[in-house]
């Protein structure tokens, strides 16, 4: 049996630098942006996320055993939100003073906050819609700027304060079961070590930052001095690196070898705040300058950046589903805004894409694509149907037997010039590809069918046979791709093939004589451009060996 002839497969030309990076575009596609402006005003000073799953009920009790939540701390309150509906669900207003550091517990069920009263509380916010206050403690002295829950006991919680201590707490207890000094500043930020609820890491005004081990009895074990304060620390995943924004700047700490193994400076102002995304494989920065910047983890490189239009003082990439995706973008601004920007996956983006596109075509009053629109839901979900029906039909069976014969296949409809190409009508087929007013016209169709020709020895047979008006195309066609690289060699082979064939009649034709002149100026204008380049490389090579 003869193998069925399928249409001319068409070329796929190399691709060039991209403008945009698969990077770029991937953290531009965090859009559908969502403001939230908190209670006069007041600065968005930290955003807690413990870490999320898939959500099944919008309810608050719900919400919290499938760890739907995050904390937004602002001002004397602290708000908690929705992953999923990206609303406040509940409102801690039990301050005395401004809070600081409100942070969910990973199970999210329980929250633990700072004020700068000095006192710490701990409330359930998985009963009911009022906070419940479970524990309230009132050591410090100044103001308490973190609260941070252990990565591996739910009962133990860190905090350090303006009175320049660090102390260790146990959930039970009135009092803290460690405290660490040795900072000779306010301590502003702070956090565990990955995995390990022993080793703390605390950055301080007195721009250093300090590791502690609660099983040692002396100090910190390990110090590192900064030129400015230090802003905000972030452990890695690995345990091993530490990032440090002190200043501008953001310093990549090696633990094991004691040293610094890199100096970031992309930010101009203050670095506020560090977090991690694409599951520890990206780090992202929030600056006064009013820039976010995504950086890899490899070589510390920028991958990817954005403003807005006020300083920021916390950020975090919020995850959600059984993989850890990256869902939402959250900033929070010195103006009182918190931006949320969202990252759709899945069948929600070809919901909010039909979407787009039923409203794009209403406000234009598109009545045909409305129509398509409708005529592609209608075939998904006549699929959908018949994959249910078959699946409920073979219960109990070993085979289904499918309502299609699958060795009747649809057949391609070829166009035009696939038609005449097939039937060997070369010259037929060409004149349509490189007719630049045909509504389907594509320079890369036209290199198709060219090359085609060429593997034929059908090149010349394609372009005999014309008159002074006929092959003006052919050479609009050529002079324009002739200095495209990719188009070159085919572009040469025509136009030799048509000097040979159409040269003498140029004085009978002013159209002519000026599609020619105008190629020969083009030819002559690439070559000049050939020669500079070459002269540009070997004055460029004799700097380099110079140098050397």
């Amino acid at each position: 049996m003869a193998a069925e002839v399928l249409p001319l497969a068409q070329l796929k030309l190399p691709t060039g630098p991209s403008p945009v990076t698969a990077e770029q575009r991937y953290w531009k596609s965090f859009k559908n942006q969502k403001s939230h402006t908190s209670t006069a005003s007041w600065p968005i000073s930290h955003i807690s996320f413990p870490g999320g799953s898939t959500l099944t009920s919008t309810s608050l009790t719900a919400a919290t055993k499938q760890n739907d939540l995050f904390a937004v701390t602002s001002g004397p309150r602290v708000d908690i939100f929705s992953i999923r509906k990206r609303e406040p669900l509940k409102t801690i207003g039990r301050f005395d003073s401004e809070a600081h550091g409100g942070e969910i517990r990973s199970d999210g069920r329980v929250l633990v906050a700072g004020e700068d009263s000095g006192r710490m509380q701990v409330f359930d916010v998985g009963q009911g819609t009022r906070a419940v206050i479970l524990k309230t403690w009132h050591i410090h002295k100044q103001p308490v700027w973190v609260t941070k829950w252990s990565p591996t006991e739910l009962t133990t919680l860190m905090s350090a304060s303006d009175d320049k201590t660090v102390r260790l707490w146990d959930l039970p207890s009135n009092n803290p079961s460690r405290m660490f000094t040795g900072h000779s500043d306010y301590v502003r930020c702070g956090s565990f070590m990955p995995g390990n609820s022993n080793l703390l890491v605390s950055g301080s005004y007195d721009e250093t930052v300090r590791i502690w081990d609660a099983r040692s009895p002396g100090g910190s074990v390990l110090a590192f001095k900064h030129a400015d304060p230090v802003e905000d620390v972030l452990p890695l995943p690995s345990g091993t690196t530490l990032l440090a924004a002190a200043g501008s700047t953001i310093s990549v700490l090696d633990l094991v070898a004691a040293k610094p193994l890199k100096l970031i400076t992309n930010h101009q102002k203050t670095v506020t705040s560090l977090c991690l995304a694409s599951n520890g494989r990206r780090v992202v920065s929030g600056s006064l300058d009013g820039h976010v910047k995504v950086f890899e983890t490899g070589q510390w490189n920028v991958v990817s950046g954005s403003k807005y239009p006020s300083p920021i003082l916390s950020l975090s990439v919020i995850t959600a589903g059984s993989t850890q995706e990256d869902r939402h973008l959250a900033v929070g601004m010195q103006s009182g805004v918190l931006s949320l920007r969202t990252r759709l996956a899945g069948p929600v983006t070809e919901k909010s894409r039909e979407k787009a596109i039923t409203q794009s075509a209403l406000e234009l009053g598109d009545m045909d694509a409305l129509e398509a629109l409708d005529k592609q839901k209608s075939k998904r979900k006549r699929k959908s149907m018949s994959a249910k029906s078959m699946a409920r039909l073979g219960e109990g069976v070993d085979t289904i037997i499918p309502t299609i014969d699958p060795s009747k296949k649809r057949r391609v409809k070829l166009k035009p010039w696939q038609k005449d190409f097939r039937a060997g009508r070369y010259r037929n087929a060409l004149d349509q590809v490189v007719d630049m007013s045909w509504p389907e016209y594509q320079p890369v169709t036209a290199l198709t069918l060219l090359t085609a020709l060429r593997h034929r020895s059908a090149l010349r047979e394609a372009l005999e046979g014309h008159d002074e008006v006929t092959v003006l195309p052919l050479l609009k066609w050529v002079n324009k791709y002739m200095s495209d690289p990719r188009y070159l060699s085919i572009c040469v082979d025509v136009t030799f093939h048509v000097l040979d064939l159409y040269s003498e009649h140029v004085g009978g034709s002013k159209e002519l004589a000026d599609s020619f002149q105008s190629l020969w100026g083009r030819v002559t204008r690439e070559t000049e451009k050939a020669q500079m380049a070459v002269m540009t490389t070997g004055m460029v090579e004799s700097l380099m060996m110079a140098t050397q």
